[in-house]
């Protein structure tokens, strides 16, 4: 999940496949493996860094009270059980707390590829519907899995405990977890009200940023074609018009510039014939597209044709090439959309900050989606934009 055992591979000259087994054996021996493979991601700087999370995370004083508040509630659980004769998770009654308060650490305090790889990770429970479901089937299962687990739990409490002695183990269960409330309850409360405002946040933050993306691949890209039309008067009125009637849309009838929904587009093959006529018509650059295989619109497939619309749009504007490639390729576990040009090239490293149609646009949009944005290029080699989203990442 995190390199670790690859890592402790190379440094050992041992095969990584022993490392893992030993991690393994550690763990469900006494949950000391997964203690070490948590400390290890902490203090051990990844591959082509030379910071380790462990110095931010130190620094982060929300995050350390947040890691100590999920410790303190994990030991009350482990606690809990163990005062009702539940003791499967005995012997990793120290490890699991450690374990759980150090990944909150990471989580806060990893780096963006890190945190994308974690959510790789969470996204088989999300499917599973272990997470915040979409669906009513998902809510049912929750449901159902619930009801079972209470009525094992109650089952094993009036079998391990027959007759008036059961009041005596819920007794005690019922005092300890009431002493813990009155220690940790407010902390508790805390800890909740920091992770709705820090999920707040970041749900406005994302929501800033598609906003700027798409004010950028329709004002800003407009503004730019009216500078270049400067002398062509008809033209600019014609774009100024277009660009209003958008903003307008935007505006009052909630859909947002560039959407497809709205344009009667259900597919991605519609989606990528649509950019083909849109760049072609407003930068005068011949386009040629290809569809292999064909999916559903949803909101992944169409942050996929957004990013992918903006990396044909800035190679007609600024390749140079006179024709714009689009290959899109539906596979079972992934969508691609590759934009291609022999054009002039340039250095992906020497953008400025300021020019965010690549950074925001188009990688941060992929991101934001759940996929992925790769920017080959060269002086005088042409460009090649791959962009990938996972069938995961959207609802099939």
């Amino acid at each position: 999940m995190a390199g670790v055992a690859s890592g402790a591979s190379k440094r050992v000259c041992v095969d990584v496949s022993v490392i893992r087994f030993l991690l393994v054996v550690m763990t469900l021996a006494s949950g000391v493996g997964l203690v070490a493979y948590v400390l290890a991601w902490l203090l051990v700087p990844a591959e082509g860094t030379d910071a380790p999370i462990i110095g931010r995370a130190l620094g982060d004083r929300r995050g350390v009270a947040l890691a100590l508040a999920v410790l303190s509630v994990a030991v009350t659980v482990l606690v809990t059980l163990d005062v009702f004769g539940v003791r499967v998770l005995a012997p990793f009654s120290w490890s699991l707390p450690l374990a759980a308060a150090g990944l909150v650490l990471v989580w806060r305090d990893a780096d963006e590829d890190e945190r994308r790889r974690l959510h790789e990770v969470a996204r088989p429970l999300e499917q599973m519907g272990l997470t915040a479901g979409r669906s009513r089937r998902a809510t049912v299962v929750r449901v159902l899995a619930g009801l079972v687990l209470a009525a094992a739990g109650a089952a094993f409490l009036v079998h391990g405990h027959p007759g008036a002695r059961l009041l005596l183990p819920v007794a005690a269960g019922l005092l300890v977890l009431g002493g813990l409330l009155v220690v940790f309850g407010p902390w508790w409360v805390s800890l909740a009200r920091e992770l709705m405002v820090e999920r707040t946040a970041r749900l406005r933050a994302e929501e800033r940023a598609e906003m700027a993306a798409r004010v950028h691949d329709s004002v800003l890209q407009t503004l730019a074609l009216i500078q270049r039309s400067s002398g062509d008067p008809q033209r600019v009125m014609q774009l100024a018009r277009a660009q209003e009637r958008e903003l307008r849309s935007w505006l009052f009838e909630g859909r947002p510039p560039g959407s497809l929904d709205g344009a009667g587009i259900t597919t991605l093959a519609a989606g990528v014939a649509a950019i083909e006529r849109e760049v072609e018509a407003a930068h005068g650059v011949a386009v040629e597209a290809v569809t292999v295989g064909d999916c559903g619109l949803d909101a992944g497939v169409e942050a996929l044709l957004a990013a992918g619309r903006e990396a044909a749009v800035n190679a007609a504007k600024w390749s140079g090439a006179p024709v714009v490639s689009l290959f899109a390729e539906v596979e079972p576990e992934r969508v691609s959309l590759f934009v291609h040009d022999r054009g002039k090239g340039f250095d992906p490293g020497a953008v400025a900050a300021d020019r965010r149609g690549l950074s925001e646009s188009i990688r941060a949009r992929m991101a934001r989606a759940g996929g992925s944005a790769v920017v080959r290029s060269s002086p005088g080699e042409g460009t090649d934009v791959e962009l990938s989203l996972p069938r995961a990442a959207s609802s099939q």
